[in-house]
Protein backbone atom coordinates (compact mmCIF):
# COMPACT_ATOMS: atom_id res chain seq x y z
CA UNK A 1 0.00 0.00 0.00
CA UNK A 2 1.37 3.03 -0.96
CA UNK A 3 1.56 6.01 1.69
CA UNK A 4 0.92 9.39 1.27
CA UNK A 5 4.38 11.64 1.16
CA UNK A 6 6.42 8.83 2.72
CA UNK A 7 9.21 7.42 0.92
CA UNK A 8 8.15 4.70 -1.91
CA UNK A 9 10.86 4.14 -4.84
CA UNK A 10 14.59 3.97 -4.89
CA UNK A 11 16.68 4.50 -8.25
CA UNK A 12 20.20 3.46 -8.81
CA UNK A 13 22.39 3.73 -11.92
CA UNK A 14 24.24 0.39 -13.51
CA UNK A 15 26.46 0.00 -16.30
CA UNK A 16 25.69 -3.71 -16.67
CA UNK A 17 22.01 -4.41 -15.21
CA UNK A 18 22.82 -7.93 -15.51
CA UNK A 19 25.77 -7.51 -13.08
CA UNK A 20 23.19 -6.04 -10.71
CA UNK A 21 20.68 -8.14 -11.45
CA UNK A 22 23.27 -11.30 -10.32
CA UNK A 23 24.50 -9.76 -7.66
CA UNK A 24 21.52 -8.46 -5.64
CA UNK A 25 20.65 -12.13 -6.90
CA UNK A 26 22.85 -14.14 -5.31
CA UNK A 27 23.83 -12.00 -2.16
CA UNK A 28 19.99 -10.90 -1.09
CA UNK A 29 17.78 -13.18 -3.15
CA UNK A 30 15.76 -10.40 -5.03
CA UNK A 31 14.07 -10.61 -7.88
CA UNK A 32 13.75 -8.30 -10.95
CA UNK A 33 10.98 -7.61 -13.27
CA UNK A 34 12.79 -6.05 -16.38
CA UNK A 35 10.97 -3.26 -18.45
CA UNK A 36 12.89 -2.51 -21.46
CA UNK A 37 16.69 -2.91 -22.00
CA UNK A 38 17.55 0.23 -20.29
CA UNK A 39 15.41 -0.80 -16.81
CA UNK A 40 15.13 -3.42 -14.44
CA UNK A 41 13.15 -3.26 -10.92
CA UNK A 42 12.94 -4.88 -7.95
CA UNK A 43 10.10 -5.00 -4.96
CA UNK A 44 9.25 -6.40 -1.26
CA UNK A 45 12.94 -5.43 -0.50
CA UNK A 46 12.26 -3.24 2.63
CA UNK A 47 11.22 -0.67 -0.10
CA UNK A 48 10.25 -1.22 -3.84
CA UNK A 49 13.37 -0.07 -7.03
CA UNK A 50 15.06 -0.48 -9.80
CA UNK A 51 18.18 0.21 -11.78
CA UNK A 52 18.66 2.30 -14.76
CA UNK A 53 21.51 2.59 -17.43
CA UNK A 54 24.05 5.26 -16.76
CA UNK A 55 27.65 5.39 -16.67
CA UNK A 56 27.88 7.09 -13.17
CA UNK A 57 28.00 5.75 -9.85
CA UNK A 58 26.50 6.29 -6.35
CA UNK A 59 28.69 7.22 -3.25
CA UNK A 60 29.19 8.89 -0.57
CA UNK A 61 32.05 10.55 -1.42
CA UNK A 62 29.93 11.77 -4.34
CA UNK A 63 27.74 13.34 -1.84
CA UNK A 64 24.96 10.50 -2.39
CA UNK A 65 22.38 8.78 0.20
CA UNK A 66 23.82 5.73 1.42
CA UNK A 67 21.33 2.77 1.32
CA UNK A 68 22.08 0.71 4.46
CA UNK A 69 21.34 -3.05 4.70
CA UNK A 70 20.62 -4.84 8.17
CA UNK A 71 21.93 -7.79 8.67
CA UNK A 72 21.69 -10.92 11.94
CA UNK A 73 24.96 -12.37 10.55
CA UNK A 74 27.31 -9.30 9.37
CA UNK A 75 30.42 -11.80 8.81
CA UNK A 76 28.40 -13.82 6.72
CA UNK A 77 26.90 -10.84 4.69
CA UNK A 78 30.30 -9.57 4.05
CA UNK A 79 31.46 -12.98 2.50
CA UNK A 80 28.49 -13.41 0.72
CA UNK A 81 29.34 -9.73 -1.28
CA UNK A 82 32.37 -10.51 -1.88
CA UNK A 83 31.90 -13.90 -3.56
CA UNK A 84 29.12 -12.36 -5.30
CA UNK A 85 32.07 -9.74 -6.91
CA UNK A 86 31.44 -7.00 -4.44
CA UNK A 87 34.41 -4.87 -2.51
CA UNK A 88 34.53 -4.14 0.95
CA UNK A 89 35.88 -0.12 1.12
CA UNK A 90 35.22 0.45 4.83
CA UNK A 91 36.05 -2.97 7.16
CA UNK A 92 33.59 -3.55 9.61
CA UNK A 93 33.71 -0.91 12.47
CA UNK A 94 31.99 0.01 15.45
CA UNK A 95 29.56 2.82 15.60
CA UNK A 96 26.97 3.35 19.27
CA UNK A 97 24.27 1.09 18.21
CA UNK A 98 26.17 -1.97 16.42
CA UNK A 99 29.18 -2.53 13.81
CA UNK A 100 29.27 -2.12 9.72
CA UNK A 101 31.22 -2.00 7.10
CA UNK A 102 30.47 -0.68 3.59
CA UNK A 103 30.94 -2.15 0.07
CA UNK A 104 30.47 -1.64 -3.82
CA UNK A 105 28.44 -3.84 -5.93
CA UNK A 106 30.01 -4.65 -9.31
CA UNK A 107 28.68 -1.20 -10.60
CA UNK A 108 30.68 0.95 -8.14
CA UNK A 109 27.81 2.19 -6.07
CA UNK A 110 28.04 2.25 -2.27
CA UNK A 111 25.95 0.72 0.23
CA UNK A 112 26.34 -0.55 3.89
CA UNK A 113 25.68 -3.25 6.10
CA UNK A 114 24.88 -2.81 9.54
CA UNK A 115 24.14 -5.40 12.49
CA UNK A 116 23.27 -4.70 16.44
CA UNK A 117 24.96 -7.99 17.63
Amino acid sequence: MNKHEKINYVEFPAKDLEAAKTFFSLVFGWTFTDYGDEYTAFSDEGLDGGFYISTLTSSTANGSTLIVFYSNDLEGTQSKIEKAGGSITKPTFYFPGGRRFHFTDPNGNEYAVWSDN
